[in-house]
């Protein structure tokens, strides 16, 4: 509880401050006193409505901004799917801004077809070795190698040999939302299937 207390304190500190506001001006402005604000800022004041909210108003802010909830569970959990032989697994929210996949590649003896779609992309090898076409460049990258590249120029990723290929695939907000709006049916010949099938 204490150390809450001195979160809350923190904020509404960090608030007022940024505000240019001195103790007593915003003690004066939410009709309490110096002291009062003073202890609740070092969290040596038990908080409740009747003073947050004249506060919260005198800053401009909402009450939620000083009393923030207890924060989410941070673990991801989506489920992997396999599309085209491929095993799909998300491993960010899906309205984070930045999508990143753990995908494996199947050994295949052709290499699929060249795509092109608005976006970037960033990927790493965790394992096996992943065949990497982008434009005129037809590249073999190994564990521990990395690849970053516009997705308008024509690329197309398989694993390369006889064995899977795990990738760390990584697209910005553009480069994802291209992938999964031209999986959807009726989409142009050239689009990709997925998320992450490039």
């Amino acid at each position: 509880m204490h150390a809450d207390l001195e979160l809350l304190g923190a904020r509404i500190r960090a608030a007022r401050q940024a505000r240019g506001m001195t103790l007593a001006e915003l003690a004066a402005a939410a009709d309490m006193s110096t002291s009062t604000l003073s202890r609740l800022e070092s969290g040596k004041r038990q908080a409740n409505l009747e003073l947050l909210i004249p506060i919260s108003r005198r800053l401009g802010i909402r009450l939620d901004d000083l009393v923030h909830p207890t924060a989410p569970d941070p673990r991801v959990r989506r489920d992997t799917e396999e599309r085209s032989g491929m095993r799909i697994t998300p491993l960010t929210p899906e309205d984070s801004p930045v999508q990143t996949f753990r995908v494996t590649y199947p050994p295949t003896a052709e290499l699929p077809q060249l795509r092109m779609h608005d976006g970037y992309e960033w990927c790493y090898v965790l394992t096996g070795k992943l065949r990497l076409r982008v434009g005129e460049h037809d590249l073999e990258l190994s564990p521990g190698e990395a690849a970053e590249f516009d997705t308008r120029t024509p690329h197309a990723m398989s694993a390369a040999g006889g064995d899977p290929a795990t990738v760390l695939s990584i697209f910005n907000q553009s480069g994802e939302r291209m992938h999964t709006r031209l999986g959807e049916a009726g989409a142009a010949p050239s689009a990709g299937k997925s998320a992450t099938e490039s």
